[in-house]
């Protein structure tokens, strides 16, 4: 197995300067041809008293005529002394198409140095990750040393 392979990289979200204000992104992960989604969101610094954290809405049509909402016990806490630390939310077999993953900042500022989606287990392989959002990578098996 070559996880490169196997899931479906796409950028949710870019990074986020300091702010207190939430992080909608503006368009939902398409479920459609896989069970479970991984969603990472890496902070950077953040000032006390700060009140963050992460969670995972869904909708049916991609908030068209069915509004986002969240899934019930998907909220991870993130305390304002967990600078620079990653935190992550896996929704497995949702119930509905759509997945956003949104960051709640209030009180003071924290940075958001993006979200990531990993999608997983593709009803088809090799999977194609998002070009508009993945530049690129390379996949190495039993590779000999070398100049990279």
């Amino acid at each position: 197995m070559n996880l490169s392979k196997d899931v479906k990289i796409t950028r949710h979200n870019n990074a986020a300067a300091a702010a207190a204000s939430d992080i909608t992104p503006s368009s939902g992960i398409d479920m459609s041809g896989f069970e479970g989604c991984l969603f990472i969101v890496p902070f950077g610094a953040i000032t006390a008293s700060g009140v963050q954290s992460i969670e995972v809405h869904q909708s049916s049509d991609d908030g068209s005529s069915d509004s986002y909402t969240a899934i019930l016990g998907s909220n991870v806490a993130v305390a304002d002394d967990d600078d620079n630390q990653c935190f992550y939310v896996d929704v497995f077999k949702p119930r509905e198409r759509y997945l956003k993953c949104i960051v709640n900042r209030a009180t003071q500022n924290s940075v958001v140095d993006g979200i990531i989606a990993l999608q997983y287990g593709a009803s088809k392989k090799p999977v194609t990750h998002d070009s508009t959002t993945v530049g690129g990578g390379e996949l190495h098996v039993s590779a000999a040393e070398g100049t990279a």
